[in-house]
């Protein structure tokens, strides 16, 4: 197969990486069957904002969409980056977007400058906190640390939103190549307590609670309050924490809940203080919501053995590295370590360069 011939999947699940890919790989992909045996069959609102903002934030990508929305056809330009504003529908929270520009900011022709209003957390996509804590700050491991910023205007909590953040993100010319093997000890938590339109203590007692189960770990911890008011508020009431293990090493391990309607405070803290307990033991040097980020900066890095260390592989990674492999045409070694229940990986970079990013 040429480098220019149409990649094809059947299916909705992965349409998010297999996009990013896509643009990154700049080779058209074509995904028949989105939901076609379903009730409400095609892509779904979210589904279709997501190719909008990824038509906004490039130059002459084509996107065709069959008229009972069950195929999709995106044929990928030129990452250009700029200023983007979008308005994201409240099935899914900003971090869904957020995750797709997080993989293309970097390679952009300009600085990209993304506002965007909606959910700013739930359970199903990472919260702007955890990617404002951990997401960003492991750019650092691909020498992408200076000028990236993720600033919360307003939270907003599902279901009606109401949130905004903006994200600032550089480009470069070349990422750095990864060799991060080495875990290292934990050595501090750190986190945040949200609340939105309800009592400030409820804050309070997921600290609390989240404190009382780590404690006994470790006693470097530290878990902000952050509550909101009024405009900034967003329009519906909600609460919920999120946590960050950082190592002495400097990988990153975190855990995030957000309360459902019913929901006690104690129960969210004490939840998301056992959830960051169990990221631990996993090991590996990203945490299993960062999986698919590391490898695919690893993949576009310069043409040198990058390696790094994994907990358990997630399903969604697992994918990922079959996807690399068709649009890519390179593969991972995966090696594993008995003695620490994770496993090595290993690549070879792409020698990815960003023409677009005028040299200084």
């Amino acid at each position: 197969m040429s480098k220019r011939d149409l990649i094809q999947y059947k299916g909705h699940e992965f349409l998010k990486q297999r996009l990013v890919l896509s643009l990154l790989s700049q080779r058209a992909v074509r995904i028949d069957a989105i939901r076609a045996e379903d009730t409400d069959p095609g892509l779904q609102d979210y589904e279709i904002s997501l190719l909008r903002l990824l038509e906004k934030a490039t130059n002459g990508t084509r996107i065709v969409i069959s008229p009972t929305g069950t195929s999709v056809v995106l044929r990928p330009g030129m990452i250009t980056g700029g200023h983007i504003t979008m308005d994201c529908p409240v099935s899914r929270s900003v971090g869904y977007y957020l995750e797709a520009l997080a993989a293309l900011a970097p390679f952009g022709k300009e600085p990209m400058v993304a506002t965007l209003r909606g959910i700013t957390m739930d359970n199903t996509d990472l919260s702007v906190d955890t990617i404002r804590t951990a997401t960003l700050v492991n750019y650092r491991n691909f020498g992408l640390d200076d000028g990236v910023e993720l600033r919360i205007t307003r939270r907003g909590a599902p279901p009606r939103g109401g949130g905004e953040v903006r994200f600032v993100c550089p480009p470069v010319r070349a990422l750095r190549p990864l060799r991060f093997v080495d875990a290292g000890y934990i050595r501090r938590i750190r986190g945040i307590s949200y609340a939105t339109r309800v009592s400030p203590q409820t804050a309070n007692r997921m600290v609390e609670t989240a404190r009382g189960e780590l404690n006994r770990f470790i006693p470097d911890i530290y878990i902000y309050t952050d509550v909101y008011r009024g405009a900034e508020a967003g329009l519906s009431p909600g609460f919920g924490i999120s946590l960050v293990a950082e190592s002495t090493t400097g990988a990153l391990m975190t855990a995030e809940l957000c309360a459902d309607p019913g929901d006690a405070p104690e129960d969210i803290g004490r939840n998301a203080a056992q959830m960051l307990l169990a990221e631990i033991m996993r090991g590996g040097c990203f945490d299993s919501a960062h999986q698919c980020l590391a490898l695919t900066l690893m993949i576009l890095g310069p043409e040198y053995a990058a390696k790094t260390r994994f907990g358990k592989l997630t399903p969604r990674a697992i994918q990922l590295l079959r996807d690399i492999r068709n649009f890519f045409n390179t593969t991972f070694t995966i090696k594993p370590d008995p003695s620490s229940s994770t496993v090595l990986l290993t690549c070879l970079g792409t020698g990815y360069i960003n023409v677009g990013k005028k040299t200084t």
